[in-house]
């Protein structure tokens, strides 16, 4: 049986585990059953990104007119789109092959199970198995679409995030489409396919779109997507599923009108959640303890109820973002094979910024006004729309339109302390990351995330009332500040990383 330093399964964000290792020349196992790179590359933010640029494009054409600019046509080269899509997501096979060619990894392409909390037996692609041990084991394996259950759904069926950006993306856009579920996924993809031509028409089963969202954030989205042509239907209750000649009939129940309803449309699309891909590892031959989602909860140092294992990204089901994954590998890291004097670093949820790509965009960071409002919290809000700037002016914005954006902040009335911002327009994105660097300055606490995963640790800094300050002034402070991804805020964030060419001043001068 080989024996190892450390174990990872996942190859998405899971993969800046084991480059920390090998740099400290540990031995290290890369456990990866699917394609190289996780969510983010293969089915993720990365490919669907590609997509809504091209329907952000189609949108910015379509209004050009407000600015002067008339664009009697366009055409859509569809074959284009697609190859740019796999372009991107075929450097699955580089990421495969940088790790088979590096020193001190193993790679196995199969599918890990516990035979316990050191030891895992994997099934390789040629059915042959192995089994190994590692005195550490890191739990990156994500989650994957919930498939709900619907009458003849199986016999009809669909498509999802994962198949779509497999062997299911059309040669040409679909005349119609329905997406059964109105969350940030949902609403991206009747963004792009509405763009192409596609009739669009979204079933909710929540009241509201994306009802995560602040409410007002809520009411601009769906008031723009019904401008846009987009069919929208919340408060749903899905009955049963069939085809109808060469397309597909939903039928569905208008709960508040006590309606019976149907659609019919040439493909459906799920974007119902996501669920745990934790029933996949055999997790009931370790310590490691589920929630009832059937997540794996971790506390501020990525620990499990297992001593040796370890569990970052989708699978922990607290905030399944790429950007949110990345941060918990670097603090996951540092603490396994960097810190020294106890310099360890502490995972805090207080400041995840979001992103979702629609049109027009909307990025979020912290609470919502009615979460404000429900712990408690005597607030002033503000809104400011982007016409009321010369920029927004600029870009075609006018005063009360259905696309005229905004930015609204919420802060705590007596220490103005910011509570959350909430941006809807162009390139929020790239505004609401100010306010992401603000709320991660000043004195910060040791927050607990889970007081039932403890360590000596963290129980002596809970007990000390540990606190810590992010460094003013110096690229430091940016260390525990996360950036949406993907975003062109990431250019400017991640140029810390980069190489610094030493400029020595001129003694001539």
């Amino acid at each position: 049986m080989k024996k190892y330093d450390v174990a990872v399964i996942g190859s998405g964000s899971g993969n800046i585990v084991i480059d920390t290792a090998v740099a400290k020349g540990l031995k290290c196992a890369l456990i990866e059953k699917n394609k190289f790179g996780g969510t983010c590359l293969n089915h993720g933010c990365i490919p669907t990104k590609v997509l809504t640029t091209v329907a952000d494009s189609i949108r910015k054409t379509q209004k050009n007119n407000d600015i002067g600019v008339e664009v009697n046509s366009y055409k859509i080269n569809f074959p284009k789109i697609k190859q740019r899509v796999f372009e991107k997501t075929m450097e699955n096979e580089q990421v495969r092959e940088y790790y088979e060619n590096l020193e001190n990894v193993d790679v196995y392409h199969g599918e890990g199970r516990f035979l316990d909390d050191n030891r895992l037996k994997i099934t390789l692609e040629d059915g042959s198995t192995e089994e190994i041990f590692a005195d550490k084991i890191v739990i990156a394996v994500g989650a994957r679409t919930q498939i709900p259950q619907i009458d003849g759904l199986d016999e009809t069926g669909y498509i999802t995030s994962e198949s779509f950006f497999g062997n299911e993306f059309p040669s040409s856009p679909y005349e119609s489409l329905v997406i059964i579920g109105g969350g940030f996924i949902g609403v991206e993809f009747a963004h792009i396919f509405s763009s192409l031509g596609t009739k669009v028409t979204i079933l909710q089963r929540n009241i509201n779109l994306m009802p995560r969202a602040d409410e007002d954030i809520i009411k601009k989205a769906t008031e723009s997507y019904l401008s846009a042509g987009i069919d929208v239907a919340t408060k749903t209750q899905l009955l049963k599923v069939e085809k109808h000649g060469n397309k597909k009939k939903v039928y569905y129940k208008d709960v508040r009108a006590n309606q019976n309803l149907y659609v019919v449309a040439d493909e459906i699309m799920l974007c119902t959640g996501l669920v745990s891909n934790a029933d996949t590892l055999d997790i009931q031959n370790t310590s490691v303890e589920l929630d009832q989602r059937g997540y794996i909860p971790t506390n501020e140092l990525l620990q499990t109820t297992s001593k040796s294992i370890y569990a970052i990204g989708d699978i922990n089901g607290i905030y399944q973002f790429k950007h949110v994954a990345n941060m918990e590998a670097e603090i996951l890291s540092h603490n396994l094979f960097e810190a020294e004097n106890r310099d360890y670093r502490f995972m805090s949820y207080n400041a995840v910024p979001s992103a979702t790509f629609s049109f027009p965009q909307i990025a979020s960071v912290g609470m919502t006004q009615k979460e404000a409002l429900e712990k408690g919290y005597d607030i002033n809000v503000a809104i400011n729309h982007y016409s009321n700037t010369a920029k927004g002016y600029a870009l075609g914005y006018k005063k009360g339109s259905i696309m005229d954006g905004f930015v609204k902040i919420i802060t705590e009335n007596f220490s103005n302390k910011i509570l959350g911002v909430h941006i809807i327009g162009e390139e929020a994105s790239l505004l609401l990351q100010p306010y992401v660097e603000l709320l991660n300055t000043g004195l910060k606490y040791l927050e607990p995330i889970n007081m039932q995963i403890t360590s000596n640790l963290v129980d002596e800094l809970r007990a000390n009332d540990y606190t810590f300050t992010n460094p003013p002034y110096t690229l430091a402070s940016t260390d525990n500040c996360m950036v949406t991804h993907p975003s062109l805020a990431e250019v400017s964030m991640w140029t810390k990383y980069m190489h610094f060419e030493n400029i020595k001043k001129s003694e001539t001068i």
